[in-house]
């Protein structure tokens, strides 16, 4: 038989190997150490130690404030500050632009990523929730319908946001840039505490991405209303940051 007539393989189909990227990218993330230490102890540690604090003075129940806050800073810590970092290595060191040339292609590896971290998210909202019911939290049950719609659109906010970052500065600014955020968004981004328990800030906070995923997270749990506002905002800043990844990200430093 010769060459021309043996059988060639054919790749796998398009959703077969946006799965499998998506698989890989969610085992780096869960084997990661200090992503774990990010994405799930240090908001477990904010949630017992905010609960069991007298300060900042907060509507009793105090969980019901803080629980929705430890949940979309979760998910703030796997999108972006993980994603950044990882991202921007990767590019430093040219792993991007040889994943960029297999079957799976850049817009496969950057669904395969947004997949694998949607997951992931999913995952920690689950365990922290959990946590959070063994506290004495108590959410709307009309209003957990929303969080897998918050989960996703924070998701989409902030990878857009770690991309933007990881595509346009050096491995070693976006490693200090990206903690240095994490924790100005934590402390005072509207994620942890409502905006309107940062003094004449709050007006500002309440806009940004991290104030309306905050808010896309409280008002359906504490209320079950639907997040409206919130939503729109967060769509509005996807919109924009996707925009400027695709305009300014660079696969190669």
């Amino acid at each position: 038989m010769s060459a021309d007539t043996l059988p060639r393989p054919s790749p796998s189909p398009r959703a077969a190997r946006v799965v499998t990227q998506a698989r890989f990218e969610a085992g780096i993330l869960l084997r990661n150490g200090e992503q774990v230490l990010v994405a799930l102890v240090l908001p477990a540690l904010a949630l017992v130690a905010l609960v069991a604090a007298p300060y900042p003075e907060l509507n009793d129940p105090r969980i019901a404030v803080v629980a929705p806050g430890v949940l979309a800073l979760a998910i703030v810590s796997t999108a972006f500050t993980g994603q950044a970092i990882q991202t921007a290595f990767d590019r430093r060191y040219g792993v991007l632009r040889m994943l960029a040339t297999t079957p799976v292609g850049t817009d496969g590896l950057l669904l395969g990523k947004a997949l694998a971290i949607t997951v992931v998210a999913l995952l920690q909202v689950v365990l922290l929730g959990t946590l959070a019911l063994a506290l004495g939290w108590r959410p709307d049950p009309v209003g957990l319908l929303g969080v897998p719609v918050s989960t996703l659109l924070g998701v989409w906010v902030f990878v857009a946001l770690a991309l933007l970052l990881a595509g346009s500065l050096r491995a070693e600014g976006v490693l200090a840039v990206a903690n240095l955020v994490w924790v100005l968004l934590a402390g005072a981004g509207g994620l942890l505490l409502p905006h309107d328990t940062l003094g004449p800030a709050g007006a500002f906070v309440r806009w940004l991405p991290s104030g309306a995923l905050g808010d896309a997270f409280r008002e359906p749990l504490a209320t079950g209303d639907i997040p409206v506002v919130p939503w729109l905002l967060l769509v509005g800043w996807g919109l924009v940051l996707s925009l400027g990844v695709v305009r300014t990200f660079r696969w190669r430093d």
